[in-house]
């Protein structure tokens, strides 16, 4: 039987750190960040990264683990975050993977193999490079020809997946081939997939704008500001930064960028959903019909259900 894992998910401003701490602190857990920006170093208020303080003395794991002059991706994640939870399993703990980014999360759970030219830094820093000069559109339509299946489940706006289908077509194999073997086999983990939601999307849009003031409050122009100087080209690129770096030389134009802010985390929290509601196992609370201590309670039972036939050992009180 595989190991069973705790998978908290939903879009960002949802609440999913929180119930992962609770979770760890009910369940003699510890926590795996599943987020594909938090791992960097030094993005703490662009990626609302979890603060001491939040954390509660719950051992936090893939926060952190590399700089942003070094490459990373799903399959370093995958690599990495396993070893993290064989860890936390051998020393009789739970482990609860909490984060947004799906890709990820999906990987993790079902130990997915990936191609070597996804570690390929030259071929994919060229591949970048021409997404960045031509478009992402023209990568597009040569993924289409080199490989249809892919280019028909993947957006011509999606660079980052385009750019590894295109590696993996590069080393003679193709994305969709590669796909379709990883899911015949067995997953590596057992998961229970705890969904974090709103049903009314406007209270959605209303937590995510507020997340972007609690940024803005907390000082993520200086923190932008730092990153540029640093050249920290990939941590520039992500949602948070990208959108008030136009600020930092143009300060008229700072209601403008932050308008532009909240519409991209609006439209990042619509991706994730999209990818999330896919999966019909994912067990869903909604924030705004359920108080959080409800959720909490709730969620725990689930947990304890399926994680003590596993022989994870209960927290001592």
């Amino acid at each position: 039987m595989p190991d069973r894992i705790i998978c908290v998910l939903g879009p960002t401003a949802s609440g999913k750190t929180a119930l992962a701490v609770e979770l760890a602190l009910m369940l003699h857990g510890e926590v795996v960040g599943c987020d594909s920006m938090q791992i960097y170093r030094g993005l703490d208020i662009g990626t609302a990264k979890p603060t001491r303080g939040e954390m509660r003395g719950i051992p936090h794991h893939m926060i952190d683990v590399c700089g942003t002059d070094e490459s990373y991706s799903a399959a370093r994640y995958v690599s990495e975050a396993t070893v993290a939870i064989e860890g936390i399993l051998s020393r009789g703990h739970a482990a609860i993977v909490a984060g947004g980014t799906g890709l990820y999360m999906d990987s993790l759970i079902l130990g997915r193999g990936f191609s070597t030219a996804e570690n390929c830094d030259i071929i994919r820093k060229r591949l970048n490079d021409l997404g960045t000069k031509y478009g992402s559109e023209r990568l597009h339509r040569l993924l289409r020809a080199r490989d249809p299946k892919a280019a028909e489940r993947i957006h011509p706006n999606d660079l980052k997946r385009i750019v590894r289908a295109l590696e993996v077509s590069f080393s003679g194999g193709s994305i969709s081939g590669h796909d379709e073997e990883s899911r015949a086999l067995p997953p590596r983990f057992e998961a229970l997939k705890l969904g974090l939601d709103f049903r009314d999307r406007a209270e959605l849009y209303r937590r995510t704008d507020l997340r972007v003031d609690e940024m803005l409050r907390a000082g993520l122009m200086d923190e932008a500001a730092r990153l540029r100087r640093e050249g920290a080209a990939t941590a520039l690129q992500a949602i948070g930064y990208k959108e008030m770096l136009p600020a930092l030389d143009r300060p008229e134009e700072y209601p403008e960028c932050v308008e532009r802010l909240k519409r991209a985390t609006r439209r990042y929290a619509k991706r994730q959903l999209t990818w999330f509601r896919r999966d019909g196992a994912v067990k869903w609370f909604y924030r705004d019909e359920e108080d959080f201590p409800s959720i909490v309670r709730r969620s725990t039972a689930f947990a304890e259900d399926f994680l003590y036939n596993s022989g994870v050992e209960r927290r001592e009180e």
